[in-house]
């Protein structure tokens, strides 16, 4: 990392750690160990979540979440409000506790390595960070002092992360003139002035027009582009986790309903709907034969109003009533994730999502960003 390249931003490497050695196998070829022992080991996942579990009383927020997120990949975590991505979010980067081997981040335990993990992340939180009262540049350095940035490197990094959102000609003024997207744009500056491995966006386009959320996510792929970052981002838009998500999880009350890339997804829907095109009455009587969790709305009824939104595309189709044999649903049309995520969610979608804090919390965030 040099002056003379202020656009680049390079990860945060790990703390070294002893190798380990795993146990050869009874069934292993003779010699096949010290054939293979210069090979280099598996890096861990970015992010692994075993049973993960986190409850506020009596209410579970999330249930035996069982997670891994790829090194270098672009991770969608999807749902309505409530459905219990944010405290997932909050679980994995320590801000909330978790038993010990549960969470693991670039393999440090949330639980037993706390710091070792924060090291790691950039974090983008769903309620703004950054304080109306500071110009754009004090604003990033306060995040490097707080990241414990060394005062050598620090000037070199604050400018590499402004330039990296292209905000450089910008720093100099106050937060508060700025725009919606320019001040998504300064946080995001802010979580990556430490240089993290890992980025986690919570919400990060809530409340933007359309051509600021594509310049936001424009500066999150040249970014990670450019250093093989790890992106873990929760979202309710269904078209930017379509366009720009390598893999995502559909999320609806504290569980994962359904997880690959989106055209896995939506292929094993298109699956579904040919079957139940070709034998509608095994569909209405038999359960689904998807390996994806789900549960159909029931043919008869409309579709709850969305609490999360999505691409100005027609609403999905519905399965016919079956007084209405004589319509059945065309396999023929392309699902969308939002099609996907109401087969695996069902007619519960509108029964929990989300509190008065939720709506509250979210209707100010887009306010102030708006």
């Amino acid at each position: 990392m040099t002056s003379e390249d202020p656009g680049r931003i390079v990860p945060r490497t790990a703390p070294a750690q002893a190798p380990v050695t795993a146990p050869e196998r009874p069934d292993e070829p003779a010699g096949r160990s010290s054939a293979d022992a210069s090979a280099p080991a598996a890096s861990p996942d970015a992010v692994t979540c075993r049973a993960l579990y986190y409850a506020f009383g009596e209410t579970k927020a999330v249930d035996g979440v069982d997670l891994s997120v790829r090194p270098g990949e672009v991770f969608g975590l999807l749902g309505p409000n409530g459905a219990g991505k944010t405290t997932a979010i909050r679980c994995i980067t320590t801000l909330l506790p978790v038993p010990a081997d549960t969470v693991r981040v670039f393999g440090h335990d949330a639980a037993r390595e706390r710091m070792e993990v924060r090291r790691l992340l950039g974090y983008v939180p769903q309620q703004l960070s950054a304080d109306a009262g500071l110009t754009g540049r004090e604003n990033v350095e306060l995040f490097a002092r707080v990241f414990d940035v060394s005062r050598r490197e620090r000037a070199a990094r604050v400018d590499q992360a402004l330039a990296a959102m292209n905000l450089t000609e910008a720093a100099h003024r106050l937060a508060k003139t700025y725009s919606g997207g320019m001040i998504r744009r300064l946080e995001l500056a802010q979580a990556l002035v430490s240089a993290p491995r890992l980025l986690i966006l919570d919400e990060p386009t809530i409340g933007l027009d359309p051509i600021a959320r594509t310049t936001v996510w424009e500066h999150i792929n040249a970014v990670r582009a450019a250093t093989g970052m790890t992106v873990l981002v929760t979202t309710h838009y269904m078209d930017e986790a379509e366009q720009y998500c390598d893999r995502v999880a559909l999320m609806h009350r504290g569980r994962i309903r359904a997880l690959g890339t989106p055209e896995e997804l939506r292929s094993a829907l298109r699956t579904r709907r040919a079957r139940a095109a070709t034998a509608p009455d095994a569909a209405l009587t038999s359960p689904s034969s998807s390996p994806l969790p789900s549960t159909p709305l029931p043919s008869h009824t409309a579709p709850p109003p969305s609490r999360f939104s999505t691409s100005s595309s027609p609403s999905p189709s519905l399965s016919p009533s079956p007084s209405s044999p004589s319509s059945p649903p065309s396999s023929d049309a392309e699902p969308t994730l939002e099609d996907v995520f109401r087969d695996v969610a069902g007619s519960g979608l509108d029964e929990q999502s989300g509190d008065f804090r939720d709506v509250r919390s979210t209707r100010r965030t887009a306010s102030r960003v708006g």
